[in-house]
């Protein structure tokens, strides 16, 4: 029960993320450098805050463990979320949104189940159907939007792809999700003057809708979303935590049609079906083979 909570939150900020980044970039309220930067810095600035709050807690209610306090990330999971945040921002605004999201998740997923199966995560027959109905499902969903995509926008989605995979299964490891996302966010900011040299030229593409949109991304979506899908990932095998993922564009989707007032479609309704039951399928299913 704990894990489908966390993993329905943790999916739902993925998709509000998709939202947010959609919005900004695709409207033209901000470049992508300028919002990776304040993606990144109001995501640290968001997380540092609330771990100095829960750290005075702790030690003022006299739980000081210290292996919550040592775990402060690492900078393997730093560089794979900067390399992540980098690449989806910038390959965003060169592929259309059924594109980009075939790709990213096609990535995420060979990725995450690649792994799982090199750990000798075994499914059952009925979990490797469910998987390819999910799948198919989502191919259904994103191919008719899908168009030839540029090589450097698909081989920069396919990147942002492969380090969200392995973002996330770094989050099996960690002891404090909150102190782990959030020194991860911390460490990435050694990046910002590098963005910054990029991003200065881009300033006059900035504006305040932008900025509060990037914001949003960083602060809520990412820093506490990623953090409650770390809470998450011990509780999944990898193979689970890739395929739920397949969730996410039907949620983004389903977010767009209420903010952005994009049309039903019979073939999202029939797609969001069939990924949805097969997801469902997939983690209730226990049976090893």
């Amino acid at each position: 029960m704990k894990a489908t909570l966390y993993t329905i939150i943790a999916l739902i900020a993925f998709a509000a993320n998709s939202l947010f980044c959609r919005m900004a970039l695709a409207e033209g309220y901000i470049d992508a450098w300028n919002f990776t930067i304040i993606r990144l810095l109001s995501g640290a600035v968001c997380l540092g805050i609330i771990m100095a709050i829960y750290t005075s807690n702790l030690k003022r209610k006299g739980r000081f463990d210290r292996t919550i306090l040592d775990d402060k990330g690492s900078w393997r999971s730093s560089i794979s979320l900067l390399v992540y945040a980098i690449c989806f921002s910038i390959a965003y605004v060169k592929l259309d949104t059924g594109t980009g999201a075939l790709i990213l998740f096609s990535a995420v997923q060979l990725t995450m189940i690649g792994w799982g199966i090199y750990k000798k995560e075994q499914l059952s027959a009925l979990q490797w159907c469910a998987f390819l109905v999910a799948l198919g499902g989502f191919l259904y969903l994103m191919l008719p939007s899908a168009a030839v995509p540029s090589i450097l926008g698909a081989s920069l989605m396919a990147l942002s792809g492969i380090a969200w995979g392995i973002y996330s299964i770094r989050g099996k490891v960690c002891v404090s999700p909150l102190r782990t996302t959030g020194f991860n966010f911390i460490r990435s900011l050694v990046a910002i003057p590098i963005l910054l040299l990029v991003g200065m030229s881009h300033l006059q593409d900035v504006s305040i809708e932008g900025v509060l949109l990037a914001c949003a991304s960083g602060a809520i979506a990412s820093g506490m979303g990623y953090s409650i899908w770390y809470v998450a990932m011990p509780l999944l095998k990898s193979t689970q935590a890739a395929v739920v993922q397949l969730c996410v564009p039907v949620l983004a989707a389903m977010a767009g049609v209420l903010f952005l007032s994009e049309q039903v479609t019979m073939e999202f309704t029939v797609a969001s079906s069939l990924i949805l039951g097969a997801v469902l399928v997939f983690i209730l299913n226990k049976k090893k083979v």
